[in-house]
Formats: C-alpha cells, structure tokens, sequence
C-alpha cells in the first residue's frame, strides 16, 4: 500500500512539473514585452539564487565533486542561459502556440543526448522519429513564416538541443548528486555572471510595468526556473522515470491551452495536427530500442 501511494505521489508531482513548465513560454512572453530579453531570460536567475541559497544552506547541502562541477556548467549552459535567453527573445516575435509546437521536440533531444552519453546506439527506429518530427516542426514553421525559417525559429530550435543536452547530463549526474540540487547548484554557478547584465538593462520604466508582466517575471524566477524542477525531478524518483516521463507528452497541448486562456491566441488546426505529429514521434522516438556500444579489442 506504502509503494502505490509513493508512485501515486510521484505521478502527482510530475504533473505538478508539466504543468508548471508548460505556463512558462506563456509567462515569457507577457514578461518579455515590458521588462525586454535580458531582465527576463536572465534576471531569474538572479532571483531564483536566492531562494536556492537559502535552501541549500538550510539543508546543508555539499558543494560537487570538481568532477560533477565539469557537468553542472553543461546543465547551466542549457537550462540556466541557454534556453531561457533564447526563449526569451523569441517570444518577442513569436506566439506561444508556436513555440510549444517546436518545445515539443525537446524529450526526443534529451533522449538522443542520454544514449550518446551512456555509449548507447540509436536504432533506425529512433532516427525515422526524430526525421519525422523534426519536419513537422521546420514545415509547420515554413508554413507561418510564408515560406521562410524566421530567425527566432531557429532560437528556439537551438534551445531545444541545448536544453536536450543539458537535460540528459543533469538526468546522468542526479544520479550521484541528487534531483533537485543538480538544478539549484546550477543555478548557483549561473547566478553571479548574470548579475552585471541584469543590471545594466534595469529601467525605472519598468517599475510601471502592469502587475500582470511582474507575476509572470516571479513565477519564472520562482517556479519555472527552480521549483517546477524540484516537482519533476522528485515526481519520477518516486514514481519511476519511465511512467511519470511520460506526461511530459502533454505539455505541447497545455502550452497552448494556456496561450488561449492567458493571451486569446487563436489555435488553428494545423497547429493541433502539427502537435499531435509532433508528439506521436517523440514517443515512438524515446520508445524506440538502443543497443550498447561495444568496445573491440585486438588479440596479442
């Protein structure tokens, strides 16, 4: 009974992850518009470190291994700079319904980076998935841009194989670190280098920002940037990586769910096939059987 209500829990937390992920390209792209690319991609970093701080001080937390330092700067990379500065200036230009169609593609980019990393091939399988998919989103985005690859397109899709990467790293470092304390420490790592841009584009303009803009610039320093993470991370360490990764095949259609509840974006229907094509070869992607590398050695 104890094991079913851990797995019950975790399945909930997960939820609770997806979900919380999926409201953060809809509150990127309120928050962009009054406070600009480098306060938003940036400057939440900056303040989730403080609550990260606090946390790890509480709990006293080790500082890495130098070894594990080498991977959390690959985690900071991705999901500390990477992926929301990149975000960040392509909601600029970009709707949300657009971007969660190209976000969509990021479990199969974290897929391919974990085998690589654990010395696995992909099969024929895996590869006709990530061709597939990967289509679907370039002609989904041939279509909007009238025959042409927008640049903010391509910001996106470039944060996806960052984050992907960045993703399959902190999956193989929690290992030995721990879930959640693979995104606070880099966080920590990222935080000080950010503080002298944040700094330089703060306005008193942006004191008279609509609270709405000032909600959705917390709730990335707060929930998307650290604690959505600590509900993913701990949802599948307690429900299993396999089941609750699962979920994570809904968030595309949350995004845009909440692009129409938040923002009045009208959906089409290529959009939601777009979605559907999308998700379909993630999943036959990450579903799709690896075999291991194997190491030949000469005979004496």
């Amino acid at each position: 009974m104890q094991g079913v209500t851990r797995e019950k829990l975790g399945l909930l937390l997960g939820l609770a992850g997806v979900i919380c992920f999926s409201l953060t390209l809809p509150a990127t792209s309120i928050a962009v518009e009054y406070f600009g690319t480098t306060v938003v991609g940036l400057g939440r970093t900056v303040v989730a470190a403080i609550l990260v701080a606090v946390v790890l001080f509480v709990r006293k937390e080790k500082l890495p291994s130098p070894s594990q330092f080498k991977s959390l700067l690959i985690v900071a990379v991705g999901a500390v700079l990477g992926f929301p500065l990149l975000t960040s200036w392509a909601m600029e230009s970009l709707p949300v319904s657009h971007g969660a169609v190209e976000v969509a593609l990021l479990p199969l980019a974290t897929a391919g980076f974990a085998m690589f990393r654990a010395g696995e091939i992909p099969s024929i399988k895996f590869w006709i998935s990530s061709i597939i998919g990967s289509l679907a989103v370039i002609m989904y985005a041939l279509h909007l841009g009238f025959g042409q690859l927008q640049f903010a397109d391509l910001a996106l899709l470039t944060a996806v194989i960052i984050l992907g990467l960045s993703y399959a790293e902190g999956g193989k470092l929690a290992k030995e670190l721990g879930s959640w304390q693979v995104i606070a420490w880099a966080i920590m790592i990222g935080a000080p280098f950010f503080i002298i841009p944040v700094g330089l584009n703060l306005t008193t303009e942006m004191l008279h920002a609509p609270i709405q803009a000032w909600v959705s610039l917390i709730y990335l320093a707060v929930v998307s940037q650290f604690l959505a993470y600590v509900a993913w991370y701990s949802g599948m360490a307690m429900g299993g990586i396999a089941r609750v990764s699962q979920i994570q095949y809904l968030q595309p259609f949350l995004m845009i769910l909440f692009a129409t509840v938040f923002l009045d974006e009208s959906i089409t229907s290529f959009t939601l096939v777009t979605a559907v094509i999308v998700v379909f070869s993630v999943i036959l992607g990450k579903n799709a059987p690896v075999t291991k590398k194997v190491a030949v050695s000469g005979k004496s």
